[in-house]
């Protein structure tokens, strides 16, 4: 899953991209080039699988971050392509004052910056999506076509959402509708998520109405720890848990509609990326095709019970070990051993 951080100029989106995916920015990036980098989803539980299992290797889920070109009221689109080809939306606004970071507008107000941003997302789309409509008319001459009509009635849809001033997924597509879009790609059809870049004194916030809020300076600092320890006892003296980062980076991961489970043993603990209500041949194929198209069954030990219990065989010996079949709808926390046969 991708996902896209937008922004106007001198909104913080860069060094948030820095800081979440390790990818320095490149000075000789061009204004209108789009960068991508993996982050890794923070995960307690890995973090306590890891240290009962002493594995060789940890691997943790990951969101793939893409660092769109800015966003100018009234300016190119060189931004559009990269946004429309992600699955989730980072809507990135300054809101703190600095009076040596210069602001587009002229003054610091990240409301109004949301607002733009979002409207020139639906202007942007507006355009595409009545081009794509007059195109369609032209090829009514040729004949009838199912599918083309599917198409426009989608597009009138979301037509007529934008046109109201609404997100594009305020049209309520069904399935069907959905697919014949995806060639099309309306960057509003995707969810968004917005991010207030904000000052120190707004650190211990989580989020603001429906705004994620993240300082990029304490973030920064945060990084710059390497000792665990240092860096707990750091988080502790702010009053948070977790960096903003990683609440971020999980949220956006759940706003995505995706969860976790895990495979365990001395080699290796992972977490394995899954769509919520993916049943288990889905799951073993995240892992290998073979287990999907060989599925038999797959045991099924929960997190909690693991924990609670101190091993596998402890789990097994309290009668806990779930044997699935294939209809078996994953929980986020599922460990899992695939039986399979091809």
């Amino acid at each position: 899953m991708r996902i896209a951080l937008l922004g106007l100029p001198q909104s913080g989106k860069r060094v948030l991209f820095t800081l979440l995916t390790g990818r320095a920015v490149p000075a000789t990036r061009k204004a209108h080039e789009e960068l991508e980098g993996a982050a890794a989803v923070a995960d307690p539980r890995i973090d306590r699988l890891a240290g009962m299992y002493q594995p060789r290797k940890v691997t943790f889920a990951e969101n793939h971050f893409v660092l769109c070109p800015d966003v100018t009221e009234g300016g190119g689109r060189e931004w559009y392509d990269a946004a429309r080809s992600c699955d989730l939306l980072c809507l990135v606004a300054r809101a703190f004052e600095a009076e040596h970071v210069y602001h587009p507008s002229g003054n610091v107000d990240a409301g109004r910056d949301l607002a733009l941003l979002r409207t020139e997302l639906v202007i942007a789309d507006l355009e595409r999506v009545m081009n794509r409509i007059l195109r369609i008319e032209k090829e009514k001459m040729r004949g009838p076509s199912p599918a083309r009509d599917l198409e426009e009635r989608a597009l009138r849809k979301v037509w007529e959402a934008l046109d109201g001033g609404r997100w594009g997924d305020a049209a309520e597509l069904n399935d069907d509708e959905r697919k014949a879009l995806q060639g099309l790609g309306p960057v509003t059809l995707c969810s968004a998520l917005e991010v207030l870049n904000v000052s120190e004194d707004a650190i211990g916030a989580s989020a603001q109405g429906e705004s994620f809020a993240v300082c990029v300076q304490i973030e920064q600092q945060i990084r710059a720890i390497a000792d665990p320890a240092e860096r707990r006892e750091y988080l502790e003296a702010l009053g948070i848990e977790l960096p903003g980062l990683d609440r971020l980076n999980r949220a956006a991961y759940e706003r995505l509609g995706l969860m976790s489970f895990y495979t365990v043993g001395p080699d290796e603990v992972r977490a394995w990326t899954i769509r919520r209500g993916a049943r288990a041949p889905e799951a073993g194929g995240r892992i290998h095709s073979d287990i999907a198209r060989g599925f038999i069954r797959v045991e099924v030990i929960k997190y909690a019970d693991l924990i609670a219990a101190g091993s596998e065989r402890a789990v097994k010996e309290q009668g806990k070990a779930q044997l699935r079949g294939k209809d078996y709808v994953m929980e986020d926390g599922d460990i899992c051993h695939f039986l399979f046969n091809v």
